[in-house]
């Protein structure tokens, strides 16, 4: 058979290689030899290379920083310790993952290659956003190669800049000449006029050349023009029906696989041959690409696979759901149950699905892959998940953790047509506990209520629940927010233990944040100190910036800080903090409030009476929506009459949550039309948010606006 690698794209290598252009777009449809180019390139690239494959997976911020990261860690000095930072969702990622990335290839050590390719699966506005910030930090010298089946809105934008050289369909078309060294690799002699017919039947399209040339080579004269349904007759009749039956039902019952090795076809097929199959179907090159050099893990290429995912539906369309089911059962026994879930909803197995989803929703949530968990949900449905009490319980709480309304509320209605009858006792009690601690949480009716129905759920718990953890912290906020501040650090204490025990990263954060402002409040810093280092060192081993439950701790570490008269430190813990208060809503309103306080406070301490008023601005709107808690409102108040007596010593002006969650977008080219359609507010309401960024930042520019960001801890850092 020919090589597919036989025709050289030498030319267009150099050519964009000398372009000094900072990003090469390799973009045409599958067949076009968009890899086969990278591969090519890669060999005779003398820069540092890097190279990344997205797959479907990872359509999410998270999911492609984490793997733009991974393969570019040793390009400068910071690469290694980046790569658990690519967290974050949505803007999230934009201010604080994206422009690490960006800095950390902007700081590279000597001029690197990043060969990206599949970019297509990649395909959110969200994934391109932070694709066009992380690009812009490629240095002079470096170049990123992208390679994808589709044109993407930030390359338009970036092409403007002159940012861009394109490699298109155009340019991959095969012309005589290579259709010539196609065949000759097929062993077939040909004249210019049959070459020239098989580039003008096919439209230059190299995969149909090569069906071609295969077809000659087995002396049959066969006119293949890319029309899906001729090319998957030829594949039928050249790829399929010339091999044993035992190699057809390998690469049909296979094809559901994103990626193959011996081990886990042997499992799908339930046999114990599957590596010798590759060997033989690699060594027949059968479109199918080794993914390391040991060849052990290999993938089919995009258009056989389509071809023989057609194939098994039409030969065996019974067979599906049970070979989605086995790989689910490999990757599961394998500790890679995130692909296992992928498996089961492809084979619509909603059971097993809903357990495994319950078990992983709340650890790939907290690692700042929300779309993830989001995607799983909706893939499951509300009516799917409300029939498995853990799970809808589970979902109800992710909606009030992201703090985003009316859904919070709508899930927390939700719990209460969970189906109990049939449910164990244990499981009837976990899901009831959890029902009664979420709406404790939202504390609509007060703290008085927030009490009583947290402190009976906790007593109801088992002592190995993970739920105790949580009530114990809402028993404790809910005894400070009546003012009994003793029985309230006690309940927090024992949830600090608790959350330590159990791995409770956000319960531990809030423990550790409010048992700092107890002490502070009595003036024992040590002992504040202490509990605050215990919460910022679990944010960052955790990756917690953008959770509402760091703002609390940023807010009373910053207040520590100020108190030990270290201003710089308190400046930089309010920028953390003034930044993840976005995410603190009326949705759990004793957090946005608290968390603002102790952040008024420490501007207050610091002189700057402008900053601390406009969070006690914020304050008073949340206090119109959940007037209800009790002393923090006196507390609340207190601190007004105290602001009403500070002299300014300085003043900031700090961005409002509004204008935080447009901050990000600063950094593309996005128009202000297309910013406003992200975040899904008005065009004119997006040049207010401009026009007073640019005022409170000093700038009269985008860039002059995100390096004022960058400089003072809004955005990277």
């Amino acid at each position: 058979m020919p090589r597919r690698d036989a025709v050289s794209r030498r030319d267009l290598i150099d050519s964009a290689r000398g372009s000094g252009r900072r990003v090469v777009a390799i973009t045409a449809p599958a067949g076009y030899g968009k890899s086969t180019m990278l591969g090519e390139w890669g060999a005779i690239e003398d820069r540092v290379v890097a190279w990344a494959t997205i797959d479907r997976f990872d359509d999410h911020p998270a999911g492609l920083l984490s793997v733009l990261a991974s393969a570019t860690a040793h390009v400068s000095a910071s690469g290694m310790r980046l790569v658990p930072e690519m967290r974050g969702t949505g803007a999230a990622a934009l201010a604080r993952s994206a422009p690490l990335l960006a800095q950390s290839w902007g700081a590279a050590t000597a001029p690197f290659t990043l060969f990206v390719d599949d970019l297509h699966f990649a395909s959110s506005a969200d994934c391109h956003d932070a694709l066009e910030i992380v690009l812009a930090g490629v240095p002079e010298g470096s170049q990123v190669v992208i390679a994808s089946r589709h044109d993407s809105e930030f390359l338009a934008r970036m092409r403007a800049a002159g940012a861009v050289f394109d490699v298109t369909q155009e340019d991959l078309k095969l012309d005589v000449e290579g259709a010539r060294a196609v065949f000759r690799a097929a062993g077939v002699g040909v004249t210019d006029d049959v070459a020239a017919s098989a580039v003008e039947r096919c439209e230059g399209w190299p995969t149909g050349v090569f069906l071609c040339a295969l077809s000659a080579s087995d002396g049959v004269r066969t006119e293949i023009v890319g029309d899906d349904r001729l090319v998957a007759d030829y594949l039928y009749r050249e790829c399929l029906a010339g091999l044993a039956s035992e190699a057809q039902d390998f690469l049909r019952q296979t094809a559901i696989l994103e990626q193959l090795s011996g081990p886990l076809c042997d499992a799908v097929r339930q046999a114990n041959d599957s590596q010798q199959m590759l060997r033989l179907l690699d060594s027949l090159n059968l479109f199918l690409i080794p993914l390391d050099r040991r060849r052990r893990w290999f993938r089919y290429h995009a258009l056989f696979r389509d071809f023989l995912i057609g194939e098994l539906g039409r030969v065996s369309p019974g067979m599906i759901p049970e070979l989605h089911i086995r790989a689910a059962d490999w990757f599961e026994s394998h500790d890679a149950p995130r692909r296992a879930v992928e498996h089961l909803l492809a084979a619509d197995e909603r059971g097993r699905a809903q357990l495994l989803i319950a078990r992983l929703a709340m650890p790939v949530h907290q690692a700042g892959e929300v779309e993830v968990v989001s995607r799983w949900l909706t893939q499951l449905g509300e009516r799917s998940i409300l029939t498995l009490p853990p799970l809808a319980a589970l979902a109800a709480w992710l909606h009030v953790l992201d703090g985003k309304s009316p859904s919070s509320e709508r899930w927390a209605a939700a719990l209460d047509r969970v189906e109990l009858t049939r449910a164990r006792p244990d499981v009837r009690i976990e899901f009831e506990s959890s029902r009664d601690l979420l709406r404790a949480t939202m504390c609509i009716d007060g703290p008085q209520r927030m009490l009583e129905e947290a402190e009976p759920a906790l007593a109801k718990l088992p002592e190995w629940s993970v739920w105790r953890t949580v009530a114990h912290n809402v028993v404790g906020v809910a005894r400070l927010l009546l003012g009994d501040t003793r029985a309230g650090h006690h309940a927090l204490t024992q949830s600090s233990e608790s959350a330590m025990r159990m791995g409770n990263s956000s319960a531990l954060v809030l423990s550790e944040a409010d048992l700092a402002i107890l002490a502070a409040d009595r003036g024992k810093l040590r002992s504040a100190g202490d509990h605050i280092e215990s919460a910022l060192q679990t944010i960052d081993v955790n990756r917690m910036d953008e959770y509402a439950a760091a703002a609390l701790a940023f807010g009373a570490a910053a207040r520590i800080a100020a108190l030990n008269r270290n201003s710089e430190r308190a400046t930089r813990l309010l920028a953390r903090g003034m930044r993840a208060r976005v995410h603190c809503t009326h949705v759990i309103p004793w957090l946005a409030v608290r968390a603002r306080l102790q952040m008024a406070i420490t501007y207050q301490t610091l002189g700057d009476k402008t900053a601390a008023q406009l969070l006690l601005n914020e304050i008073d709107a949340l206090l119109h929506r959940r007037p209800l808690l009790g002393i923090l409102v006196d507390q609340v108040d207190s601190f007004r009459t105290t602001l009403a007596r500070t002299t300014a010593r300085g003043e900031t002006f700090p961005l409002t949550p509004a204008e935080l969650r447009l901050l990000p977008y600063l950094q593309t080219h996005l128009t202000a039309a297309e910013i406003a359609d992200r975040l899904f507010i008005s065009k004119n309401t997006v040049s207010s948010h401009l026009a007073s960024t640019y005022r409170k930042l000093g700038a009269t520019t985008r860039s002059t606006a995100v390096e004022r960001a960058l400089e003072i801890g809004l955005l990277g850092e």
